[in-house]
């Protein structure tokens, strides 16, 4: 499983050049749902990574009693909570040239 580089990636919502965003599809559709399933990808993988740390802090015989809050999976939840949205990961990876991405519809059509 490759990590996610989220470096320098912003933090909140920024404005995009939509003609920047279609260049390498030519439909701006296209590329918004290329961007989108690496989203889903981004997310499923992180939920994983966290679900994964959170498992070292689960004990089986939980009861209301045993129950109190660990320092380490506080901050490790803080941590998760704080990095950049799946959604602007996808779309800085997308823009950078770092997606894979091709439509066997239009690789069909050009053999036909």
């Amino acid at each position: 499983m490759a990590t996610i580089n989220f470096q320098n990636v912003p933090a909140t919502t920024v404005v995009r050049d939509m003609r920047k965003v279609e260049t390498a599809t030519s439909n701006v559709y296209e590329a918004i749902a290329i961007i989108s399933k690496r989203a889903n990808q981004i997310s499923a993988q992180m939920k994983e990574e966290l679900h994964s740390k959170l498992q070292e802090f689960n004990n089986d015989s939980d009861t209301l009693e045993e129950v109190f809050e660990n320092r380490e999976q506080i901050e490790i939840s803080t941590f998760y909570e704080r990095l950049p949205k799946s959604t602007l990961i996808a779309t800085e990876e997308f823009l950078n040239g770092k997606v894979y991405h091709r439509n066997p519809e239009k690789e069909n059509r050009g053999k036909l």
